[in-house]
C-alpha cells in the first residue's frame, strides 16, 4: 500500500514537516485514479499506524493523519439464498470437483480466505470441528499464509455430520492420489487445492466453478462472499442463538451479527 500509493506522493517529505494537507492531497490522487474508498481507507490505516509508531519513538509530536477526511465507503449490497435455493445450490455443487469446498463455505460461514487456507491438521475428527487459524493470500505472484483478520477470528467451528463425511471422503481421495506437484511445499497439506495440488485462487474458483454452478442451479447470481451471509442468515432464521452464530462467524459481538443480518 505504501509503495503503490503513498511513497510516490509524500515519500520525499521530511517526517517532521509532513502536514495533513499533503496527506489529503495524496489521498485525492488515489480518488482521482478511480480507486475505491476501501483502498484509500486501507492506505490510510497503514499510514496512520506508521505515524503512531513515530510518535511512540518521539519522532513526531502529533499525528498528521488525524485531520484528513476520508471518502465514505458504501456497503455492498448483500444477497443471500433462501433455504430452498441453498439446497438446490448444494445439490448442483455435489457434481463439482469442489463440492466439499462449497459445502464447508455454506454451512460454516467462513470467509473465502479462511476456508481456502484450511489444512488437514485443523480438523478434529472426534469432536467434529475445524479450527480457523490462518488465511491464504497471493501477493505479487507468491502464495502466503497469514494470521486471521483479528484475534477473535481465530475460532473453532462445528461441522455438520454430512460435511464431515464429505471431508473424510475427500481426504481418502487425496491420500489415494499420492504425491502432488507441491508435495514438499508448505501448502502440501491444504484441504482444498487445484487438480495439480496447488492453492486455489479465488478468482479461478469463482470463474471456473462457482458461477457455472449458480447458472446451472438457476439460483440468483450472488458473490462468493455471499455464501457467508447466506450461512448466517439461514442459521438465524432456524433459531440458532445469535451468540452462537456470532462466534461461528468470528464477529466481535452478537449485537454486530444482529445489526448485520
Amino acid at each position: 500500500m505504501l509503495r503503490r500509493y503513498i511513497r510516490a506522493a509524500i515519500g520525499a517529505k521530511l517526517l517532521a514537516t509532513l502536514s495533513p494537507l499533503e496527506i489529503q492531497a495524496a489521498y485525492q490522487i488515489m480518488i482521482d485514479r478511480k480507486l475505491s474508498a476501501r483502498t484509500v481507507r486501507y492506505a490510510h490505516a497503514v499510514l496512520r499506524s506508521a505515524m503512531r509508531q513515530a510518535i511512540r519513538w518521539h519522532l513526531l509530536l502529533t499525528d498528521p493523519t488525524q485531520a484528513v477526511q476520508l471518502p465514505c465507503q458504501q456497503r455492498r449490497e448483500m444477497r443471500v439464498l433462501t433455504t430452498e435455493q441453498a439446497r438446490v445450490f448444494l445439490r448442483t455443487a455435489s457434481e463439482s470437483p469442489q463440492a466439499c469446498l462449497f459445502a464447508v463455505a455454506l454451512t460454516t460461514g467462513m470467509r473465502p480466505s479462511e476456508y481456502l487456507a484450511l489444512c488437514w491438521q485443523d480438523i478434529d475428527w472426534e469432536r467434529g470441528t475445524v479450527s480457523v487459524v490462518r488465511t491464504l493470500h497471493k501477493n505479487e505472484g507468491q502464495w502466503t499464509f497469514a494470521d486471521t483478520k483479528r484475534v477473535r477470528t481465530r475460532r473453532v467451528v462445528r461441522l455438520q455430520m454430512w460435511v464431515l463425511r464429505l471431508l473424510l471422503k475427500l481426504k481418502g481421495k487425496t491420500e489415494e492420489a499420492g504425491a502432488k506437484s507441491l508435495h514438499d511445499s508448505v501448502f502440501s497439506n491444504l484441504i482444498f487445492t487445484t487438480p495439480r495440488g496447488e492453492p486455489i485462487n479465488e478468482e479461478y474458483l469463482v470463474k471456473k466453478h462457482f458461477k457455472p454452478i449458480l447458472r446451472e442451479a438457476g439460483v440468483p447470481d450472488i458473490r462468493l462472499y455471499d455464501l457467508r451471509h447466506t450461512s448466517a442468515t439461514l442459521a438465524l432464521a432456524v433459531g440458532v442463538p445469535p451468540k452462537v452464530v456470532s462466534e461461528q462467524l468470528g464477529h466481535a459481538s452478537a449485537a454486530f451479527t444482529l445489526d448485520t443480518y
